[in-house]
């Protein structure tokens, strides 16, 4: 596979309101939810701005699934338990006004914008160990697992490869526990997108990669930002 030349990114993106949540799944009161937030922070957000999910089986076949849209969030609704699951979300346009605020216009929108983004966020979700992952072009940043997450154990190294657009990255920065430590840095992936990440908890991992890439020709955005999340369970759930 071809390596993306890391001069080509510019790294994290902790300091923009437009880019500093994350997106994962938990599953709430027997229901698949999407999850927009920062650490412990669950916010509200816009379900409209769900641009797709998709659910698979064990053997990588599609299981249909609904997007609820409620109030405030969305609910996932596979016709059948998943083994996996991806979500992506387009969080728009955002702008940065003379005065540091930010707004959810394209720069031709905000008279003397000094900074402009447009963010996506994607969530992989590992439910069922032996799950066999289907072709997951949909998602342009991927933390592609290279064992099965659930087979691995707290206290242990995952191996992942880190894709961007597909391809290998090299020096993503990845956290480890998102949703317990979004700001503690665990490792970086190699020149071959590599990288070896600690499993730290028995309940939900997600392990987190965030980048952003400039734009250019472009009446709206100077950049695109792109957040991913590889969620699973670091032990088996006992009744």
């Amino acid at each position: 596979m071809h390596l993306l030349n890391p001069l080509a990114v510019l790294g994290l993106l902790f300091a923009t309101e437009a880019s500093a949540h994350g997106l994962w799944t938990e599953q709430r009161r027997g229901n698949i939810e999407v999850v927009y937030g920062h650490g412990a922070e669950d916010n509200a957000f816009k379900p409209q701005k769900i641009s797709g999910a998709w659910a698979y089986d064990v053997n990588g076949k599609m299981i249909p699934v609904t997007v609820q849209r409620l109030a405030d969030h969305a609910r996932l609704q596979p016709l059948k338990p998943p083994a996996v699951m991806v979500v992506a979300l387009n969080n728009g346009l955002w702008s940065q006004t003379a005065d540091k605020k930010w707004v959810n216009e394209g720069r031709s929108k905000v008279p003397g914008a000094i900074e402009s983004i447009q963010t996506f966020k994607y969530s992989l979700a590992i439910y069922q160990p032996g799950a066999k992952l289907p072709s997951l072009d949909q998602m342009k940043l991927l933390i592609l697992p290279e064992v099965d997450p659930l087979t691995v154990g707290p206290g242990k190294s995952l191996p992942v490869r880190v894709l961007l657009d597909g391809k290998p990255v090299a020096g993503v920065k990845l956290t480890g526990d998102y949703r317990n430590a979004p700001n503690t840095l665990s490792t970086e992936t190699d020149a071959q997108g590599r990288a070896q990440v600690l499993v730290r908890n028995e309940g939900l991992n997600v392990i987190a990669a965030q980048m952003e890439l400039p734009v250019k020709d472009n009446a709206d955005v100077s950049s695109r930002g792109l957040f991913s999340s590889l969620t699973f369970l670091g032990e088996p759930h006992h009744e």
